[in-house]
């Protein structure tokens, strides 16, 4: 089975040597598994999005336990959100997503879970991945768009704003790769509203976060 949005996503957050998620990529990256949950579902038919409001076009399941599981949020709320509104609002569960995705990586083989002692007392969990070859696939499909002039799939648009979200091209790509790349990323992802949304969703947070660290 083809790896869904998410799961393309976490693999990307993951430090390849050490099986953790890596630190640059957060607190960003917990907005951007949520957008990544909408981009499915955007993707399946379930979901549209305007200026003022994100909505169910189709509440039928998807046949995915967790984004049926997003869907019928997205459903249930009475109180209607726009894109970022819902970003911010799924992102609060992004720990539980993680460990779903976490979960469902290692039964698909993709991943392997090892469980370790840290000072003999704090227990740590890895996630080092089995073969790397599904990462290799979703990089070399986001650098093919990158590097080329060619109109990409919606779904690599998609990706490419949540990876530009998450700070993952600095991982990616080299500096000097990235500094070519950059406005490539940009007009790129700047195609999708959720892309957008996302982004606007990430400065904020990004902007509490310098203002928490760095008060005047």
């Amino acid at each position: 089975m083809p790896l869904t949005m998410p799961e393309e996503l976490l693999l990307l957050m993951m430090d390849d040597a050490s099986g953790r998620l890596l630190d640059r990529a957060m607190p960003a990256g917990d907005y951007a598994l949520a957008a990544a949950a909408l981009s499915e579902l955007a993707l399946a038919g379930r979901i549209d999005s305007d200026s003022q409001r994100l909505y169910v076009t189709n509440p039928g399941p998807t046949g995915d336990a967790l984004l049926d599981g997003v869907l019928a949020r997205l459903g249930g709320m009475l109180e209607q959100q726009d894109t970022r509104g819902w970003i911010e609002t799924l992102a609060m569960d992004a720990a539980e997503m993680r460990d779903k995705l976490f979960a469902r990586l290692v039964e698909a083989g993709v991943l392997r879970q090892e469980d370790s002692r840290f000072l003999w007392v704090f227990s740590e969990r890895r996630y080092p991945q089995v073969s790397g070859k599904e990462e290799r696939e979703v990089k070399a499909r986001l650098l093919g768009v990158l590097f080329n002039d060619d109109i990409p799939e919606t779904r690599d648009v998609l990706l490419i704003g949540l990876a530009r979200a998450a700070n993952l091209f600095t991982v990616i790509l080299s500096d000097d790769e990235l500094e070519r790349a950059q406005p490539r990323i940009d007009q790129v992802a700047d195609f999708e509203e959720i892309n957008r949304a996302l982004a606007a969703a990430v400065r904020n947070v990004l902007g509490q976060v310098a203002r928490y660290s760095f008060p005047a």
